[in-house]
């Protein structure tokens, strides 16, 4: 896999050049609807908003969880909205660490786009690299040209989840261990699925750990060079935030797409409690 991240400096430098990259603000957080007015308040300059819950996913099902993956026809529409062509850059960043971010870069690249990266830090790197910021909208000077062609990033249907590999959940510990769920219908997790918390991908600046302690982390959870690995979440968004962090490590990943949204809505499966 080509590279996954891109400091603030490195942005800002490859916003000078003659065709800079597209930069996205894909601010989210569960239980925070208001991405929009905070990248109305202030994004990196040129960057365009986009909507994790309309353009990065489908409307939410019980048989298809929280965040299905978007049709590839509506997905293509928003990508040249954005003015994505066939050889642009792209740049994602959210104030999360990537967590909303990485969900974009994994949809682009499961697309066929190749050359996107996720603004490592963040909002925060930037405006700490003493990166300016704008207030209001932007949108797209010239629509772009990007042709959607779904299957460049392994995904795993519900009915295989779990039976090779190193299965990872990338949710909080306590959710994992089935103390609270917030959201889904059940608590608990996938039998056979290792906890590995997405936190755990960062440092306390929020940016990504250097590739040499991610492969030490992935580690101890089962992670060896060469290992089939799937990973899910709650509803698959911070799932894709762990396979870029595999990414860095020099791990491909696949991604189950439903997560545990997805199967804790059907009775029939079966949910684990504890480690």
């Amino acid at each position: 896999m080509t590279d996954v991240l891109i400091s603030a400096r490195d942005l800002a430098t490859r916003l000078l050049d003659k065709d800079p990259p597209v930069v996205l603000d894909v601010r989210w957080q569960l239980g925070d609807p208001h991405g929009a007015q905070h990248y109305r308040d202030a994004h990196i300059p040129g960057a365009i908003f986009v909507d994790l819950e309309t353009e990065l996913a489908a409307p939410p099902t019980t048989e298809g969880g929280r965040h299905p993956l978007p049709a590839p026809d509506a997905f293509e529409t928003s990508v040249r909205s954005w003015g994505v062509g066939a050889d642009s850059w792209v740049v994602v960043y959210d104030d999360t660490g990537g967590l909303a971010a990485a969900r974009a870069w994994w949809l682009l690249r499961w697309a066929g786009h190749t050359r996107v990266l996720i603004l490592d830090g963040g909002l925060g790197a930037w405006r700490d690299a003493g990166g300016a910021v704008s207030a209001g909208e932007e949108k797209a000077a010239v629509p772009g040209d990007f042709i959607v062609t779904p299957g460049s990033m392994p995904i795993v249907h519900i009915d295989d989840v779990g039976r090779d590999g190193v299965l990872l959940d990338a949710r909080a510990p306590e959710r994992f261990r089935g103390e609270t769920e917030p959201i889904d219908p059940r608590a608990g997790h996938i039998p056979g699925a290792v906890s590995a918390p997405t936190a755990e991908n960062l440092d306390a600046s929020g940016r990504f750990l250097d590739p040499s302690a991610l492969r030490d982390r992935f580690a101890r959870v089962g992670v060896e060079p060469g290992a089939d690995v799937t990973v899910y979440c709650g509803s698959g968004v911070t799932a894709a935030h762990e396979i870029a962090a595999l990414a860095v490590a020099g791990v491909d990943a696949a991604r189950y797409p439903g997560s545990w949204s997805q199967w804790s809505a059907d009775p029939e499966r079966p949910a684990a409690l504890g480690e």
